[in-house]
């Protein structure tokens, strides 16, 4: 620790800190427009000077300079540091002069407008006139694909988009060339940035630069209603912010959560929105005549109760989707246990994960933070850069550190940072189980060994097999121990892990997902459309979902619900950890929350559900479950699991792991909805298909 002064308050700071760092600790407010406490220090901006007491006779860049590089007097007296004498005053009005010379006065065109770091400082740091007489320069705009607009006279050459692709995304797609005057950022050869958390850059972008294309001439940031809520894009349940004016969201942005996704995320969860107004539905269908026509709820409701009147408990099933949250899923267990059925999965890819064996055999246990601590890593059947792009910057940003071995069993291919390619599939991880494979012994020399297993290793025949192995050699190479467990399944299903904490899989005399396909003669599916409908459909389909994607185009009944940014509801991130997102805005047209669907329902069949409101809902599931009730928590897990899961370790046969993401940007019914997506999508394809040849 070092003792210094900040404009006469003595304050106690770390020794890797930084004089801006150190600044704010002590509640001085230093402007800049380069510096970004996740990004490497650049210096280039001279907005953060500060006069440092005994030092050159000039201010300095407190954000290029630590809190070990000043000294205090000769009779002991601590280094001294000014944030507002009139040197720095002087210095930071000729800057601010400077930064505006080139700028255009586009503030009320601006997207960036009310939202400028430029603007706010300019005010605050800036003076009112200006000595330049000469014409501004100008840059031309660059493509730099489908997500990013881009208006290069405003930029002023801070680099922060250039360190982030660098740095964070692990591709050097932008750079800045030329010196002077001709200096400007672009992406070389002006083709569309790859990386799936380019729009991160929109954000750190302190002018108007760079800005979101989608939302470009939209709204004003004023006009809107924000919403703190949760993504569901993928398992990680990252905090965002959602944006809306009127019934309509306008935008996503993230929020800060160091436990998950710093404040990163990723372009699906961003870009997503304009997927929740498109292929809707609005209104009640029922199948008749072999076409889906537009009716009540009554008549719907009327069509079901005949459905399940002329079946029997054993033959009705419910399959739960992708983004189900936890209160619909478990209004949905509970009406289908009333009707005396015991079908029920929420693993509609066909994974091999049970509760049975314990909640630590299901979850991401050393954590998406506890990523940091581990000194070893192994990925089996996981492509973490598609599943979960914001933990795979975290992977990248420990192995930026050094000494971080990586071994990948699977698909391979560019993660954005540098592995050793292990093998294909099961032979491979028997030769690493086996200790005959030279990455064995990496893990064993390790302190905090950590194995990622993920889906595409676990939806295979074998998987059951598989997730055995791998709990085996959690064991064998110490990635088991006191303080560590780096056992982590990954997963891609928000909804997943709140799942099977309900037991949402079939009962002892019940059948999985694909079974149900084929063999029930009445099939709730909440929201799932990845199955494979042309493997089998069940005599009387019911599709409860916001969107007309494959559930919808197969089903005999179609009720339709609201989209996680219209409904209150609970989700459970693949490290286990309970979050609540909010609603933001209505489901549209004669749409309703899936709970109350689901309660209104239950009613018509007789067996009605013990609760009217969600808040009744939430106090049932509290009640059974009670971990539910503890938002933002982890409940503490038992490592024994994991020793006893490795003891069922048997023959896992000869196959190979592949990634169950196969088109980042379409995964979900919400993306395929999404025009921008899609636009992603196809551009994506020509530069793999550009790749290959």
């Amino acid at each position: 620790m070092v003792k210094l002064k900040i404009d006469g308050k003595e304050i106690e700071v770390p020794d890797h800190f930084t004089l801006i760092q150190a600044c704010e600790e002590a509640g001085a407010e230093v402007p800049r427009f380069c510096f970004h406490e996740r990004l490497s220090v650049a210096g280039n901006c001279r907005m953060c000077l500060v006069e440092v007491k005994g030092g050159p006779p000039k201010p300095q860049a407190s954000c290029a300079m630590g809190v070990r590089d000043i000294r205090g007097g000769p009779n002991g007296e601590l280094p001294e540091v000014f944030t507002n004498t009139p040197m720095v005053k002087k210095a930071r009005e000729g800057v601010m002069e400077f930064l505006l010379i080139n700028h255009p006065l586009d503030c009320p065109i601006c997207d960036q407008g009310g939202e400028c770091d430029l603007q706010d400082q300019a005010m605050a740091f800036g003076i009112d006139t200006s000595r330049y007489q000469e014409d501004k320069r100008a840059v031309e705009d660059k493509y730099i694909g489908p997500l990013v607009k881009t208006v290069m006279n405003r930029c002023i050459h801070c680099t922060r988009c250039v360190r982030f692709t660098t740095e964070v995304a692990g591709i050097s797609e932008l750079g800045l060339i030329g010196r002077g005057e001709d200096a400007e950022i672009t992406t070389y050869l002006e083709q569309a940035m790859t990386s799936e958390l380019q729009g991160n850059v929109v954000d750190l972008c302190p002018v108007g630069a760079l800005t979101s294309k989608p939302f470009a001439f939209t709204a004003r940031p004023w006009e809107l209603n924000k919403t703190e809520s949760i993504d569901v894009m993928d398992a990680l349940g990252s905090a965002i912010r959602v944006d809306t004016r009127g019934r309509e969201v306008m935008r996503i942005l993230p929020r800060v959560n160091e436990a998950i996704n710093e404040e990163w995320i990723s372009d699906k969860t961003r870009f997503i929105w304009d997927g929740l107004k498109t292929q809707r539905l609005d209104r009640p269908y029922v199948r008749r005549d072999g076409r889906l026509q537009a009716t009540s709820w009554g008549e719907a409701f009327g069509a079901i109760k005949a459905a399940v009147a002329g079946t029997s408990g054993n033959k009705i099933g419910a399959i739960a989707g992708d983004l189900a949250s936890v209160e619909e899923m478990y209004a949905l267990s509970e009406l289908l246990k009333s009707l005396g059925s015991e079908n029920l999965d929420c693993r509609q890819d066909g994974t091999a994960l049970d509760p049975s064996l314990g909640r630590e055999s299901y979850l991401f246990n050393p954590t998406i933070e506890g990523i940091e601590a581990a000194d070893a890593l192994l990925i089996v059947g996981a492509n973490p850069r598609f599943e979960a792009a914001v933990l795979n910057s975290r992977i990248r940003k420990r192995w930026r550190r050094g000494k971080f071995p990586i071994g990948v069993i699977g698909d391979g291919g560019d993660m954005r940072y540098g592995y050793d390619y292990l093998g294909a599939g099961t032979e491979t991880l028997k030769d690493v189980l086996a200790g005959t494979h030279a990455f064995a012994e990496v893990l064993k020399k390790a302190e905090k060994p950590m194995i990622i297993v993920g889906q595409g290793a676990l939806s295979q025949a074998n998987g059951a097999a598989v997730l055995a192995g791998v709990a085996k050699l959690a064991v064998d190479v110490g990635a088991i121990a006191e303080g560590w467990n780096g056992f982590a399944v990954l997963h891609t299903a928000a909804s997943r892990v709140g799942g099977l904490d309900l037991g949402f899989v079939p009962g002892a005399n019940g059948v999985n997902a694909a079974a149900m396909l084929s063999s029930m003669d009445v099939l709730f599916l909440l929201g799932a459309d990845e199955l494979d409908f042309a493997a089998g459909k069940a005599k009387f389909t019911v599709y409860i979902g916001s969107h007309g994607d494959n559930g919808a185009h197969n089903a005999d009944v179609i009720l339709p619900a609201a989209a996680y940014t219209e409904k209150s509801g609970t989700w459970v991130n693949t490290e286990g950890r309970v979050q609540m997102g909010n609603r933001a805005g209505f489901a549209p047209g004669e749409a309703r929350e899936d709970w109350a669907i689901l309660r209104a329902l239950s009613d018509v069949l007789g067996k009605k559900l013990p609760f009217d409101s969600l808040n009744e809902l939430r106090a049932k599931l509290y009640a059974a479950f009670p971990h539910f009730g503890h938002l933002d928590e982890i409940g503490a897990g038992d490592s024994a699991k994991i020793a006893a899961l490795a003891q069922k370790a048997g023959d896992m046969g000869k196959s190979g792991f592949a990634s169950p993401v196969k088109d980042f940007y379409l995964t979900n019914p919400i993306a395929r909805a999404s025009a921008v997506m899609a636009e992603c999508s196809a551009l994506a394809r020509n530069n793999f298909q550009a790749a290959a040849e």
